[in-house]
């Protein structure tokens, strides 16, 4: 059963994805998210409880997100915890070149 708030998450990732030019990665989304609050690496670093070369180094790819993690930045930036946890995830099976996709939806 699709609902409503599942729909918005699928809208929210389709609209990444064209944005971005393919599928979005978490460092991505942050990237994106910072960018749209005209808010520098090092202050952003600081609002997530990190130093701006770990946020570099994310947002660039070279590092990868823990599902914890990503949860932690969900609540901190106030933004969906599904599409959050859904891309930190879907980067972990990119890096082992696995041809999945990662779709979530919250347990009844």
């Amino acid at each position: 059963m699709i609902t409503k708030k599942t729909k918005q998450i699928n809208d929210a990732e389709f609209f990444l994805d064209n944005l971005l030019g393919g599928p979005a990665t978490f460092g991505g989304l942050l990237h994106s998210i910072r960018l749209c609050q005209e808010i520098s690496q090092t202050d952003f670093a600081y609002k997530l409880g990190m130093s701006r070369s770990q946020l570099c180094d994310i947002e660039k790819g070279r590092k990868i997100v823990s599902p914890k993690k990503a949860l932690e930045y969900a609540k901190v930036l106030k933004h969906s915890k599904i599409l959050f946890l859904q891309t930190a995830l879907q980067d972990q099976i990119n890096q082992v070149y696995e041809p999945f996709e990662v779709h979530l939806k919250k347990a009844a």
